[in-house]
């Protein structure tokens, strides 16, 4: 006999987005609802809406009053490095000499299973504690991380991406496979892991500079075996790494053509930073859907450049927005957001706080091609849920009693908040935090 599946009805200011919006009078793209409710069904929202309409569907149900915070869908995180979590905040000077420096010697700990299972515990718990559900990441290049990975991602039924990196050059010894052995091993995780769950999985090769030309083929190949997959790496990031693809890759008419000559580009290509881009490149990513990724912290703490959000934008290009952990400085969305807004205004580009919002969940969900699934709270979709609180500090408090809008609060949230406004993370339909709720009364009938 099958389970009943476990209900609940959680209660509190609700906000979901059905589109992209520009401002606060662009009132079609959100439902907010002052006194919400979301029913939570067998992992799924079976109901969203006011909550005097929403609770008579559950009589008998148990209620978790959060009011009164702010019920949203789950973060999503669209580029991470799982096996950086113990260098984040290592002093450093530009990208390849921070790789060469940290990342490269703390990633070959990973061949150890007992490390790789203990890390993705931590990781779990730092990205749910700061309201992340979905997040796409890169395994080192062994085997063991990407199983590590995915299992603890399993354990906590949350809907995760990511794969083992796929490098045969320019690193050491211990952190390079082959174009065969990445093929080999990365076809195996696939077969175990992509569609499993909510699990997905992302071909990885690092970066140009760390895969010979037989490797990207691989790479290539893959992709076209499983078209299902995405396809995540890195992409002009920093002039001395574009100067040395070009060294490495002489017929390539521009970085970007380096991965669209081994058929790597589709919609389902995700390219970090994509900062220093050429023309070509734009109009290449145009036409394949492919789709560039901010990572505003990792950008300012490495000194790489700016991300030109508008001018992707106006030439029809979908971006995500992401932490780099860990070049960023923060596994924090909030304060992603908060670079990402500062970032912009150098370049006379405005930030919304709504589309803000809207960025680190729907519209990172529609990057991924997931909205049906994640980041939004329509009914039917998979219920990852943030709570939050926009006085949760004493400065905070203290500029809240001036708010006077949603957009207000938003926005507080966006340049002070952090890891203390997440009260409370819901992974399909499950609480993930401990502490007690904040809100007026954590459990009455309905």
């Amino acid at each position: 006999m099958n389970a009943t599946p476990e209900k609940k009805l959680l209660r509190g200011r609700v906000l979901s987005f059905t589109a992209e919006p520009l401002d606060h009078r662009d009132t079609d793209a959100y439902r907010y609802i002052e006194d919400g409710a979301l029913l939570i069904e067998g992992g799924r929202i079976a109901a969203m809406g006011a909550y005097e309409d929403v609770a008579p569907q559950a009589a008998g149900v148990p209620v978790v009053d959060h009011r009164p915070h702010l019920l949203m869908p789950g973060f999503i995180d669209t580029h991470m490095h799982f096996p950086q979590v113990q260098v984040i905040a290592s002093w450093g000077d530009q990208l390849l000499d921070w790789l060469n420096n940290y990342t490269f010697p703390e990633e070959t700990r990973f061949v150890a299973p007992e490390h790789s299972a203990a890390m993705a515990r931590r990781f779990y718990e730092l990205i749910v504690g700061h309201g992340t559900t979905t997040a796409v990441a890169f395994c080192s290049v062994h085997k063991t991380s990407a199983e590590a990975y995915f299992e603890e991602a399993a354990r906590r039924d949350m809907r995760m991406i990511g794969g083992k990196v796929m490098m045969d050059r320019n690193a050491p010894d211990a952190l390079r496979d082959t174009a065969q052995t990445g093929y080999d091993e990365t076809k195996e995780l696939i077969a175990k892991w992509h569609g499993r769950g909510r699990a997905l999985y992302a071909v990885s090769p690092r970066f140009a500079i760390t895969s010979t030309p037989e490797q990207l083929e691989m790479a290539g190949t893959l992709m076209a075996e499983h078209p299902e997959c995405y396809m995540q790496t890195h992409l002009s990031e920093n002039h001395d790494e574009i100067v040395f693809t070009k060294e490495l890759y002489p017929e390539a008419p521009d970085y970007l053509g380096v991965y669209e000559k081994y058929g790597l580009l589709s919609d389902k290509a995700l390219l970090g930073h994509a900062i220093h881009l050429e023309q070509r490149e734009i109009d290449v990513m145009t036409s394949t859907g492919a789709k560039p990724v901010f990572c505003p912290t990792s950008n300012l703490f490495l000194g790489s450049g700016l991300f030109d959000d508008g001018g992707l934008r106006d030439s029809g290009i979908t971006n995500a927005i992401a932490t780099d952990i860990g070049a960023g400085t923060s596994y924090s969305m909030l304060q992603t957001l908060n670079e990402g807004y500062k970032i912009l205004q150098l370049q006379g580009q405005k930030l919304h706080p709504l589309r803000a919002f809207h960025w680190i969940t729907r519209g990172n969900a529609v990057a991924l091609g997931l909205d049906d699934k994640i980041g939004t709270l329509e009914a039917g979709t998979e219920a990852d849920v943030v709570v939050l609180n926009a006085r949760a500090t004493a400065a905070m408090e203290l500029r809240m009693e001036r708010a006077e809008s949603l957009s207000e609060e938003l926005f507080i949230l966006q340049m002070l908040g952090d890891d203390r406004s997440v009260d409370q993370v819901y992974v399909a339909g499950k609480a993930q935090k401990s502490v007690p709720d904040q809100g007026y009364s954590p459990s009455v009938a309905a």
